[in-house]
């Protein structure tokens, strides 16, 4: 599904990206002792470790359907996901705040500054590419959406991730290279602690926008209101279906549940309304994919 093979791709492009980064960052910071290049190596390493859990929940989330599990696993990337914006809050933000209030009661001056620019730079390109890879993916399946719109009403909690994690990671570096370049300036080491708390609070304030983002597809959040618009067409243009009662949705990971009550003219019997359901259900799953499990009841009253 197209859906899917553009979260595997943007998951790549923020794995190749952060891993490149996080051993220059990481050798940055020990020679030059940054707390800024401290916080950012750990984030780009804890963004690896996302981007494989990332990735896990994606393939476990196409485990088939099972006795205990009877509509599969697809709400298992959303609980991964929200692993790794909580991975994001703590590993992230919390560690960039505590190394900079560490640096501020006990200042350390920069060594060999040059290094850590160089890096700050090459790691915005890098992170900007990967933005850029991610940005192009997400534009593949939000159709004529503006991006503010897909991220309020998005059921990808994977690609929302993705997003959010280069958006943070793209800040963060950009207020460490401000930072850095202030206390290379001014020669007062404290810029640079400043620089760390900085982007810890980025992090968290990204993370805690993802958290309650995937808070509501794990309670349990319907289709995508396009998909929703489709299928009650799909359903009151059916022949011999006169009346739709309601039409309940749910997003299942990748994949989505309809449940619909509907009105069939009464002169039908038994054998022919069986018949029509059965014809509509496989047509509604022709026409959208993504509709694994369809329960379509007839009814004379809601």
């Amino acid at each position: 599904m197209e859906g899917e093979n553009s979260s595997i791709k943007a998951i790549m492009y923020a794995f190749m990206a952060n891993f490149g980064i996080a051993i220059a960052k990481g050798a940055a910071a020990i020679i030059t002792g940054s707390g800024s290049m401290v916080a950012e190596s750990i984030h780009s390493l804890a963004d690896c470790a996302n981007q494989l859990l990332l990735f896990l929940g994606l393939k476990r989330c196409r485990m088939p359907a099972c006795e205990d599990h009877p509509l599969g696993y697809g709400k298992v990337i959303y609980f991964w996901s929200f692993i790794v914006a909580m991975l994001l809050f703590s590993m992230g933000g919390l560690f960039s705040i505590y190394e900079g209030i560490h640096k501020l009661n006990n200042p350390e001056p920069l060594t060999s500054s040059w290094i850590a620019i160089t890096v700050l730079i090459f790691s915005i390109i890098l992170e900007g590419l990967s933005l850029a890879g991610a940005l192009r993916e997400i534009k593949k399946i939000r159709g004529g959406a503006s991006l503010s719109a897909w991220l309020k009403s998005s059921r990808n909690a994977e690609l929302l991730v993705i997003f959010g994690e280069d958006v943070g990671a793209l800040s963060g570096l950009t207020a460490a290279l401000v930072f850095v370049t202030l206390t290379v300036i001014t020669g007062n080491p404290m810029y640079d602690s400043i620089g760390s708390i900085c982007i810890g609070v980025i992090l968290i304030a990204i993370s805690i926008f993802l958290i309650l983002r995937i808070k509501s597809l794990i309670i349990g959040r319907s289709a995508s209101p396009e998909l929703q618009e489709h299928l009650r067409e799909e359903l009151a243009k059916t022949k011999d279906v006169t009346r739709i009662f309601n039409v309940i949705t749910m997003q299942y990971g990748p994949d989505v549940v309809l449940a619909a009550k509907i009105k069939m003219d009464r002169t039908l019997n038994i054998d022919a309304a069986c018949k029509i359901i059965n014809g509509l259900e496989k047509n509604i799953k022709k026409k959208f994919p993504e509709v694994k499990w369809t329960f379509i009841e007839p009814d004379i009253e809601d």
